[in-house]
Formats: structure tokens, C-alpha cells, sequence
């Protein structure tokens, strides 16, 4: 194979997009003993994406040699393999990074009179000289994939691309917390990390002071496990697994093994859909987790799957036992209809007719429409049951409600201007650098929803008003899980996509128990949209069970 079809090939596996790059010069850094790191993003990172330490730096003579495929000063012996300490080891970063950009590399180590700077074009040394520089290593990155058309296409949006860096920078940042991280995208301070060695301070500066204040310290042993880190309480949960952190002998991990052990230790504090926020450094010898089955370094392999799981889930669980968090949580028991009831309550003012009184819906003309029903109950507190003229009908709660709010949150492509709602008091919030580097292109949509938002220093700001159908609710969840979403890439950033993303996470939730007015309000709601029979997402939102169909099913018909 020709060594430049080769080294695209290597540069692939492990360069997929700006983020890629930012992660393996950050782990290069760490690996340096740095203890202040820069890292400046342009464009996404496509333009420039630029990391400075004070680590050890690169002796004058290993300089050329670090881009060359293989190389590497952390492997030595096959039996290295299995005892990786270090967070880079394949060396394959450096010459893939230089396979797809321009790279520029200043470095100087201890005792050295000079630094060396070098230029790399097409993976090729271009420029070759020294010059004085404090010990350390700056590498800037330009032109990421400009003689790559094909996978520049597959790149998301600039703020899409800035927030998947800027999660790189805040995972190290918590699981390197004796380290400083400054983050610059675009010109502006994304992140600062004080480095003073208490992960707590890291929260804070990401998540905001509430947070950082309401963590409660893990510390289990468990036979040669060692788990670590800041657990929070059930009441300050999130509806996804974006604020659960997880750490490997301090390497970033995404382990669907170990957010089910944390869900898992978390059941029954937790209602349905709702997850923890956890940042968990597992210490253990390397010989039992498997750092290797990743080109990314991304993922691990433990050597025992279900002991991993249950040490976990054990740790967590133990920690809530001994603390006053469990207790915290005993009012979740009442959560589905407090938080019900304050939703429905913008509905309080509808008028009553004789179908609101006996359960019945209206007909309508539309042939989209839903018939009038009487409701019979629930099932599972996540199905309305319901009978109609032609048979019984279910009507699944969340899917309802979340095309019910869909319909109100783009009310303005009718014609019509979507209800918003001021706040009497503004309410401050401070954003994570990836929710904010979303936010930052996306002010507009955001807005037209109905969330105006004002900065106030930093990645802070006042939430002034919301959209009136999330009155009552926790609307600063929902705009934060909308940047979630976004900057994660899950959601187009258009208004329907938007909206869609606040329909999902305000709606009423399976498992809430609703009372027989608020069945009644759901179903009145549910008629008066303009595709009532489906999500936003396309799944049914009510599904009919004919007379014919019950009477074959209890032989009453053949």
C-alpha cells in the first residue's frame, strides 16, 4: 500500500473531526506533565486549532521523529501494552494530524539554550529551524481537511464543531483538576479552570455555583478498585446522560457499562427519564481494563464486565445511603402531579363545556382529527384509555403532550405569534462552554421560541422570558437541554428541530400519574392540533382498538 494512502487511512480511524485533534494534542500535553494548558479553536477548528503547555517539551532531535508513524516514547516492551499508564500511546496522532492540515510545532525541553520549530506540509517536513522559546510545546493546527473535500462535507455547523471541543476541555478539566485549562473560541474565553486541584472549582465554573455547592464527595474502596469523584443530589437530575462524567484511571471514557450502573444505583430516587449528574474517576490496575479497542481511545474494555458494573453501582449506592441525599429525594414520590399540575395550570382558564364535564372530546370536520371519546382511566400511569364511538382508543401521554407543545412553540409558521411569558423576576444561568458555544449561533431560533436571554458576563445570563406553554414547568431545564442536544448534534439547528427537542423534554413524562382533569385537558389540547394522531417524531400518539377487532379477540367473531 502507498504510504500516503496509508497514512490517510491512519488519519481517519483517528482524526474524525476538529474534536478529534483538540483531544489527542490535550492527552499529549497531559502526558507532558503539563500543568497549564491553552487551547485556542477558529472556525470551528478548521481554520486553526492551537494547544500550548509548559510541559516537558520535545528534545531538538525526537522533533521530526514524533511525526513519523509508530513513534513513540511511551511504548517500550510488549509488556508496556498492558500496564498503560500514559493517555497517548499508539503513536499514530501526530503523523495523522499531519496527513490532514498544515502543522506548526514549537517546542523546547529543560536545559535546552533553544527551542525548534517546525513546519509540516502534507505530512512532510517543510521548515526546519530553532529558536528560543520557554520549556514547553505549542502546536497549531491550520487548514484541518482542506485537501479533503469529502470529509469537510460530513463536518457540522462552527458552533456544532466549537461544542464538541469544548466538551473534550471540560471532561479533562474535571478529570485533571491540579491542572489549568483556558479555552478560546472565536475570540472568546469559552473556559477557564482555576487548576487548584479540587474538581469542585471545575464544576462550579462549568455547571455554575448551585451545582458545584450541591455535589456530595465519593471516596469507596473496593478490593482494587478506587472510585472517586462528586455525586449529586436526585433532585438537581438531568433528562439525559450529558452531566454524567466518567473517568478511567483519569482518561475520559464513554461507558454505556457504567451510566447503567449509576442509573442503576440511583433507581427508585429518580423518576422515569430523569439521570443523575456524576463525575466518577475508577482507579484500577491497568492490567484489568483494556485501554486499546478504540482508534480514538474513546471507549475500554474491562477485564470483568459485571464485577465493574456492580462495584460501581454498590460505591454510588453506599455513598447516598450515608448521606441526606436519599431524603432529598422521598418528595420525587409526589413529583409526577406537583410538576403536572403546575404545567397544566395555564390551562386553568379554558372554558367549560358539558363535553368537558362527562369527558367527551368535540367532533371535528378534520379528517385528521381524533373522535369524541370518554376517558376510562389510565394504564401503567402512561397510557390514557379511552372509548370511542368505534372502539377503544390509548392514547400514550408524553407523545401527546409533546404534540400538543410542538404545535404551540411554532405557532408562528400559521401566521401567528407564539405566547410568551415574562418573567417577573429573571432567572440566572450560567451555561457550560458547549451549551454556550451553541447558543452563540443559534441566539435567533432560540429566541423565536420564545426564550429571551441576556448576557450577563461570561457564559452567564438572564432568562427574562419563556414560551407560555412551558409556564409553570422548568423552562431553564428545557432551554439547557435544547443546547444539550444541539451541541451534541442530535437535533437539526432549524425551529422545528428546536422545538421538537423543548416538545420532548417538557411534555408529561411515562410514569407521571395524571388526575381525570388533567386527562381531560390533554385530550381537549390533543384535538385542537393539526396532526394529532403523531408526535413531532412521527410515533402514533393514539392507536384504536375497533369493535370488530375486541370481538375477534374474545371469539365473540370469527
Amino acid at each position: 500500500m502507498p504510504p500516503d494512502v496509508a497514512s490517510r487511512i491512519a488519519a481517519g480511524e483517528v482524526v474524525e473531526r476538529p474534536a478529534s485533534v483538540v483531544k489527542e494534542l490535550v492527552e499529549n500535553a497531559i502526558d507532558a506533565r503539563a500543568t497549564k494548558i491553552d487551547i485556542e479553536c477558529r472556525r470551528g477548528g478548521i481554520d486553526l486549532i492551537c494547544v500550548a503547555d509548559n510541559g516537558t517539551g520535545i528534545p531538538s532531535s525526537q522533533v521530526e521523529i514524533a511525526f513519523r508513524r509508530y513513534a513513540t516514547s511511551k511504548i517500550g516492551s510488549i509488556n508496556d501494552l498492558v500496564n498503560v499508564r500514559s493517555l497517548g500511546f499508539r503513536g499514530e496522532a501526530l503523523p495523522s494530524i499531519a496527513a490532514v492540515a498544515d502543522v506548526e510545532i514549537s517546542t523546547c525541553i529543560e536545559g535546552e539554550p533553544l527551542g525548534s520549530y517546525v513546519y509540516l506540509h502534507g505530512g512532510v517536513v517543510a521548515q526546519k529551524e530553532s529558536k528560543p522559546r520557554a520549556q514547553g510545546t505549542t502546536i497549531a493546527i491550520r487548514r484541518l481537511f482542506r485537501h479533503f473535500p469529502a470529509r469537510l462535507k460530513f463536518l457540522k455547523s462552527e458552533s456544532t464543531e466549537n461544542s464538541h471541543s469544548a466538551l473534550v476541555i471540560s471532561q479533562y478539566a474535571l478529570a485533571y483538576p491540579l491542572v489549568s485549562f483556558s479555552l478560546l473560541m472565536e475570540d472568546r474565553l469559552a473556559l477557564r479552570s482555576p487548576g487548584s486541584g479540587d474538581v469542585r472549582d471545575v464544576v462550579t465554573q462549568l455547571y455554575g455555583t448551585e451545582l458545584g455547592k450541591a455535589m456530595v464527595p465519593i471516596d469507596v474502596s473496593l478490593d482494587s478498585l478506587h472510585l472517586t469523584g462528586l455525586i449529586a443530589p436526585a433532585s438537581l437530575s438531568r433528562a439525559g446522560h450529558g452531566h454524567q462524567s466518567t473517568f478511567v484511571n483519569q482518561r475520559w471514557v464513554r461507558s454505556p457499562l457504567l451510566q447503567r450502573a449509576i442509573d442503576e444505583a440511583y433507581r427508585g430516587l429518580l423518576p422515569e427519564g430523569r439521570h443523575a449528574i456524576a463525575i466518577l474517576n475508577i482507579e484500577l490496575p491497568p492490567d484489568r481494563v483494556d485501554v486499546n479497542v478504540h482508534p480514538s481511545k474513546a471507549q475500554v474494555k474491562f477485564a470483568d464486565e459485571q464485577s465493574m458494573f456492580r462495584a460501581v453501582r454498590e460505591a454510588v449506592r453506599t455513598t447516598l445511603s450515608k448521606t441526606s441525599i436519599a431524603s432529598e429525594a422521598q418528595h420525587l414520590s409526589s413529583w409526577g402531579s406537583t410538576s403536572t399540575q403546575s404545567t397544566w395550570a395555564v390551562h386553568e382558564s379554558e372554558p367549560q363545556t358539558p363535553a368537558f364535564e362527562t369527558g367527551l372530546i368535540p367532533p371535528s370536520t378534520d379528517s385528521a382529527s381524533i373522535p369524541p371519546l370518554r376517558i376510562l382511566g389510565q394504564i401503567a400511569t402512561t397510557y390514557v384509555v379511552a372509548e370511542g364511538p368505534d372502539g377503544m382508543y390509548v392514547i400514550d401521554q408524553h407523545a401527546a403532550h409533546e404534540r400538543i407543545t410542538y404545535d404551540r412553540l411554532i405557532e408562528r409558521r400559521e401566521g401567528r405569534e407564539p405566547e410568551i411569558q415574562g418573567l417577573l423576576e429573571p432567572l440566572a444561568i450560567e451555561l457550560t462552554p458547549a451549551e454556550d458555544a451553541v447558543l452563540g449561533s443559534l441566539r435567533e431560533e432560540i429566541a423565536t421560541l420564545g426564550f429571551t436571554l441576556e448576557p450577563f458576563g461570561g457564559r452567564s445570563y438572564l432568562l427574562r422570558s419563556i414560551p407560555a406553554v412551558l409556564a409553570g414547568g422548568d423552562a431553564a431545564s428545557v432551554l439547557r437541554e435544547i443546547l444539550l442536544d444541539l451541541s451534541r448534534g442530535n437535533q437539526p439547528h432549524t425551529l422545528e428541530g428546536l422545538a421538537e427537542t423543548a416538545a420532548c423534554h417538557a411534555a408529561v413524562r411515562a410514569g407521571q400519574t395524571l388526575s381525570p382533569q388533567e386527562l381531560r385537558h390533554l385530550l381537549i389540547q390533543l384535538e385542537q392540533c393539526t396532526q394529532p394522531r403523531t408526535c413531532p417524531h412521527g410515533r402514533p400518539t393514539i392507536i384504536r382498538f375497533s369493535l370488530g377487532q375486541l370481538e375477534r379477540l374474545f371469539g365473540r367473531r370469527a
